[in-house]
């Protein structure tokens, strides 16, 4: 049985909708990437299938008991607060020091318990972002674009590390990422996301189909360039800025 089950989901915000009847599922263990330009309403997707979205039309159907982990595109954090990373991985609740050793070893960074969050570059909080996830031993990982702001090599180290969770804990995995050059090589499956489902299927057969050729072209040159804009000058993965804008949050 699927992890997540969506069926024929719309979500509107008053009288504009940002998608309209998208069905997909999530099996255990795969890695699903969504592409899409902005506003095609790839982060509306996940808010609804956390909860935080009430769809207008449609369902999210969840295996009982599933256990989510969420990564966020951004976390205001202020940068004045005196917390570790230990203190901010305990907010939960009910969390043991074993269990913050051992989540941020699973998210490549061992040695950080006891750094200030307000210290982090920008790759190391988005590690600590992916810990605070798998804290809770999730069966499914969403990441909302978790790389925004960070540099290519930052990029691809975050995705390998995605990758040797997948490995580690069978987890599944479903991300959004405009890095297109690393998403065709990660991932299981790609859903290609305009408002609706344009195409979906393994990487080789979304990259040769005319609807997502026509949003991206035949290279990953035309889909960086439709978000470009937002990341001229967020590219430096040891910048210690974390707010980052979201394109899709008025969706």
């Amino acid at each position: 049985m699927s992890l997540v089950q969506v069926e024929d989901l719309s979500v509107s915000y008053g009288a504009r909708t940002v998608l309209s009847r998208v069905s997909l599922h999530v099996a255990p263990g795969e890695i699903i990437t969504i592409v899409g330009p902005n506003g095609s309403g790839k982060t509306s997707l996940l808010r609804a299938i956390i909860g935080a979205v009430k769809p207008s039309q449609g369902r999210v159907i969840q295996r009982n008991e599933v256990k989510i982990g969420y990564v966020p595109q951004k976390l205001h954090i202020d940068e004045t607060l005196p917390i570790t990373v230990s203190r901010f991985l305990k907010l939960p609740g009910g969390v043991t020091a074993e269990d913050i050793n051992h989540a941020l070893a699973q998210a490549g960074v061992p040695d950080l318990a006891k750094a200030q969050l307000s210290q982090l570059s920008g790759g190391q909080f988005q590690r600590v972002l992916l810990a605070h996830a798998l804290i809770g031993k999730p069966d499914l990982l969403l990441l909302d674009e978790a790389t925004q702001g960070l540099d290519q090599r930052g990029s691809a180290s975050f995705y390998q590390q995605i990758e040797t969770v997948r490995q580690d804990t069978g987890c599944a995995v479903l991300m959004i990422s405009h890095e297109l050059h690393v998403v065709m090589s990660a991932s299981d499956r790609v859903i290609c996301l305009n408002g609706h489902v344009c195409c979906e299927g393994t990487p080789a057969v979304v990259a040769s189909a005319p609807e997502y050729r026509a949003l991206f072209g035949t290279g990953t040159g035309g889909a960086l360039a439709l978000y470009r804009h937002d990341h001229d000058h967020d590219h430096d993965h040891g910048d210690h800025n974390h707010d980052h804008d979201n394109t899709e949050a008025a969706e």
